[in-house]
């Protein structure tokens, strides 16, 4: 490094001297309040010559004590390894997936709209902050009948959101959730949610545009489903595929990365069939990592999107990386 000579050292403590920092800066007037609102919730990428765009409903907290399979503490120490946190519960994400194939503009599940309150219900305004309105909307495929995958079929005035859209379900989704002497059979305390799923469904029966599938079928051209039964019976994935490239909309396959990837085994209080959906996330892991899919988890951290990486026995989640929209992925 190069001395300064005598002379600059001389010049710079006299520039010091004569100009004092105080006197320097010019006072500056407050600073403009705080802006306390986030950016709209959507988040677009390209998968080969489809648009798919991660729509953000909003958050639930999740309170941890839901989860079971391992011991309480374990829960705790991979939730805090995460730095999450479990305090009133775990900030839980409900994501939607706008799928536009070019032929098609398919919308993946719908939030909650209202029915799990105010946190809640921002599918909407985010689908108009993408570029599209609701009522651009002509298929919407339901991972499951649950109200925070359906309630959002309904706006806040409890008119249809997607006036325009067929919507599917799997027929054993339809047959377990819709059939009232199904309901009548159940707890008391479950049946709220059946009446959720059937109201949420009602106006798009009676106008004739609600559909069951069978697994395997593909509702829209480069959309097939997949099953994934445990969670709910009837629980289905999505598999898009377009110019060699695949994204599965997977659905509940997760409630909390932090915990369910280290250890697949955690299972959530609202699977209606527990060992059914232990083996399923496995199955839906193994494939996933295998095969390098993309995958979108309506409860993944927004947007939801990234992939399965295999580490041994257990799994790791990688979120994509926000970037431009490149038409090579």
């Amino acid at each position: 490094m190069h001395r300064l000579s005598t002379f600059a050292r001389s010049a710079l403590v006299a520039l010091a001297v004569a100009v004092p920092a105080a006197a320097a800066l010019p006072a500056l007037a407050a600073p403009p309040a705080q802006q306390r609102t986030q950016v709209p919730g959507f988040y677009r990428m390209a998968l080969g010559a489809f648009e798919v765009t991660a729509v953000y409903d909003g958050y639930v907290d999740l309170d941890p004590k839901i989860l079971t399979g391992i011991a309480a503490n374990d829960i705790q120490g991979l939730i805090a390894r995460m730095f999450q946190e479990s305090t009133p519960g775990v900030q839980t994400a409900v994501n939607a997936f706008l799928v536009h194939t070019g032929q098609n503009l398919v919308l993946v599940d719908t939030g909650a709209a209202g029915v799990f309150g105010p946190t809640l219900g921002g599918i909407g305004a985010n689908i108009r902050a993408a570029g599209y309105d609701p009522a651009q909307v002509d298929t919407v495929l339901l991972t499951h009948l649950h109200g925070d995958h359906a309630g959002g079929l309904l706006a806040m005035d409890g008119k249809p959101l997607f006036p325009n859209a067929t919507v599917l379900a799997a027929k054993e989704e339809a047959a377990f959730w819709l059939d009232e002497a199904v309901a009548a059979k159940m707890p008391a305390d479950a049946q709220p949610f059946f009446k959720i799923a059937r109201d949420s469904v009602a106006a798009y029966q009676a106008a004739g545009r609600f559909k069951a599938f069978a697994a395997g079928d593909e509702p829209v051209p480069g959309i097939r489903t997949v099953a994934a039964f445990g969670h709910t019976p009837g629980h289905t994935g999505y598999l898009i595929s377009s110019g060699g490239k695949s994204l599965l909309a997977w659905g509940d396959i997760v409630h909390n990365h932090a915990v369910q990837f280290a250890r697949p085994e955690v299972v959530i209080e609202f699977d209606v069939n527990k060992e059914q959906a232990l083996a399923t996330r496995r199955r839906i892991f193994d494939d996933a990592a295998r095969d390098k899919l993309w995958v979108a988890g309506a409860h993944l951290p927004f947007p939801g999107i990234g992939h399965v990486r295999a580490e041994g026995g257990v799994y790791a989640w990688v979120p994509v990386e926000y970037g431009p929209l490149r038409k090579d992925r």
